[in-house]
């Protein structure tokens, strides 16, 4: 039996209490089931839900489990009953697992809503190892345009992205905002100024470092999250862990906006802020509130072709499996801006 390199969560822990929450181990390299492929991982980028997984508002299905579902690599087996992929097709595994692919939510192209949903590096290990199973009608094929350093990011803080400025609802020429500018708002930022060129940006950041790249990459403004915008605005993305941001970006918003959250859980430790919304200036005139959660195949897809024609290279910085807890610490912390990407292979 052969084996792989694997850096594991063994159980919910409390990361400001250590500096190792994963585990390097060895596990059996995976055989493929007839609908399946074996993907040998290159690399895999570093997401907060991993974070959420490591503290337990999200938890996973059994331990221990390698996180990540930012994978890039190549097919390297392929299930009997596979069609359409081959070995050595380079290819990305993402959030979405499976899906029942039966319910009323997949049948109206809400796969991310199937109750049957499973999430790599959830329910089913990840990335942060050698090699990985998917299901082959998950995986998507990727643009040779696209390194797979940068191909990484796009798979989760992209796709999740992308499906977050589809749901604003805006139209070129809307002022848009950003709360928190890390991996996926500096994406999303990219992705707005293509589809919408006469959209400004409002960028909200509580480090200067990010506000000062957020400039640079083309937002109209950028200030603290507490700050008032210049104008108010038709829609604004929240990318943050905390709750406060999302109160105070609801005072931002035009009558009829609506506010859109990118975080597949907040952190406790401020919940009480909720209770400080006013009603009459945080959501009457019709504002509204809408969660994003998962993405679909066609969101990984739509995000990749649009990356290719923008371009968008997404900001990153690399680290080797073994030092998985340090690019998590780094991510808990909000250390250098952009996207961080975990390099399995050595030469990639």
């Amino acid at each position: 039996m052969r084996h792989m390199r694997a850096m594991v969560l063994r159980g919910i822990t409390d990361f400001t209490k250590t500096e190792s929450p994963l585990t390097m181990m060895e596990l059996p390299v995976p055989v493929p089931g007839p609908e399946e492929v074996l993907v040998k991982v290159a690399t895999c980028g570093v997401c907060h839900t991993e974070l959420d997984e490591i503290e337990g508002r999200m938890v996973p299905s059994f331990f221990p489990i390698a996180l990540g579902h930012q994978v890039v690599g190549r097919i390297v087996e392929v299930g009997a009953e596979v069609k359409g992929l081959r070995i050595g097709d380079r290819v990305g595994i993402g959030w979405i697992y499976s899906a029942c692919g039966t319910c009323s939510y997949c049948k109206e192209g809400a796969e991310n809503l199937c109750p049957e949903f499973k999430a790599t590096g959830r329910d089913v290990h990840g990335g942060y190892a050698e090699y990985i199973l998917a299901k082959a009608e998950f995986v998507v094929l990727l643009p040779e345009e696209i390194g797979n350093v940068e191909s990484a990011p796009l798979l989760c803080a992209g796709a999740i992205g992308y499906r977050s400025l589809v749901l604003t609802g805006i139209r070129d020429g809307d002022p848009l905002g950003l709360t928190g500018f890390g991996a996926s708002a500096h994406l999303v930022l990219k992705m707005a100024r293509y589809l919408y060129p006469t959209t400004k940006v409002y960028v909200f950041a509580r480090n200067p470092a990010e506000r000062e790249f957020a400039l640079q990459l083309g937002a109209s403004w950028a200030g603290e999250p507490e700050s008032e915008s210049p104008v108010r605005l038709r829609a604004i993305i929240d990318t943050t862990p905390a709750w406060k941001p999302v109160v105070q970006a609801l005072k931002n918003l035009k009558p009829s906006g609506r506010l859109v959250i990118n975080a597949i859980r907040k952190e406790e430790k401020d919940k009480e802020t909720l209770l400080c919304l006013d009603y009459s200036r945080d959501l009457w005139q019709e504002k509204e509130i809408k969660s994003v959660a998962n993405v679909t195949r066609k969101d990984l897809k739509a995000t990749l072709e649009l990356a290719v024609k923008v371009p968008i290279l997404p900001k990153v910085e690399t680290f080797p499996l073994v030092e998985a807890n340090r690019a998590l610490e780094e991510l808990r912390n909000r250390g250098k801006r952009g996207a961080k990407v975990l390099l399995i292979e050595e030469v990639v």
